[in-house]
């Protein structure tokens, strides 16, 4: 079951072209790696994909679960199954992080016609989704990300992503600022909650290290907006050893 089918995407930021191009299918099941240098494109394809403001689409399609994905607003899409991490994870202060959860998770349940969980059903569930990422449950209870440290934002964020239960995760450079440990307690996270015949993963990041840990299916080389080169896990391995100038020629 093809989960996204990106054709021949054009995206501009400020007017300026970023993506030039783009076309990828991802299947349920599947983990796909995005890597390339820096202004390739890679965290503008997430934003586009997530609905951010600013990114103007002025050229083809994206299909999600068989939607057209650009006729959905950002909730809609998120209720649909399409979940967005983000480098930095943003601060919300004066907002607490379980309610925030919880109200999330019960939006995109009534979206579907299910009834909302109660208290102490949410509160079963974040318990299960935070001890897989080893995250302490009065972490949660302060305000968003406010006074995290920047690997503790993104296990929470991780956390986050367990309770959704998404059909699709776009991680953008979830491994970034993260120490060996956390960069393991994570990837397991990732394996634990998207690894699953029905759901799929679109990673995008620089570096292969977190590919020791959520083994990619296939290996995309980003360059000018476009992907120049795709393969299976090995691809990364050449990219660490190589550059990206001299793989993507």
């Amino acid at each position: 079951m093809t989960l996204l089918k990106i054709e021949n995407l054009h995206a501009t930021v400020a007017d300026k072209p970023i993506l030039k191009g783009l076309s990828l299918t991802i299947n349920a099941g599947e983990v796909h790696a995005i890597m390339g240098p820096n202004g390739a494109g890679k965290s503008t394809l997430g934003y586009v994909l997530g609905g951010r403001p600013g990114y103007a689409v002025t050229e083809g399609s994206v299909e999600f679960d068989g939607q057209d994905l650009f006729a959905l607003e950002p909730f809609e899409r998120a209720a649909a199954g399409l979940f967005l991490g983000f480098q930095y994870p943003v601060e919300i202060p004066g907002v607490s992080f379980v309610q925030f959860l919880r109200e999330s998770l019960n939006a995109q349940r009534r979206s579907h016609d299910l009834a909302p969980l109660s208290g102490g059903e949410f509160l079963k569930l974040a318990r299960e989704k935070a001890a897989l990422l080893k995250l302490d449950m009065e972490m949660l209870k302060r305000p968003v990300n406010v006074g995290f440290s920047g690997g503790e934002k993104k296990r929470a964020e991780m956390v986050q992503m367990g309770i959704l239960g998404p059909k699709l995760a776009v991680l953008d450079e979830t491994d970034s600022g993260l120490d060996i440990d956390a960069l393991r307690v994570v990837g397991d996270g990732i394996n634990a909650t998207m690894r699953s015949p029905d759901k799929a993963v679109l990673l995008i990041t620089h570096y292969q290290r977190l590919l020791d840990y959520v083994k990619p299916d296939f290996v995309h080389v980003l360059a000018d907006g476009r992907i120049v080169r795709t393969g299976g896990a090995e691809l990364a391995l050449e990219l660490e050893e190589h550059g990206y100038e001299v793989v993507a020629a």
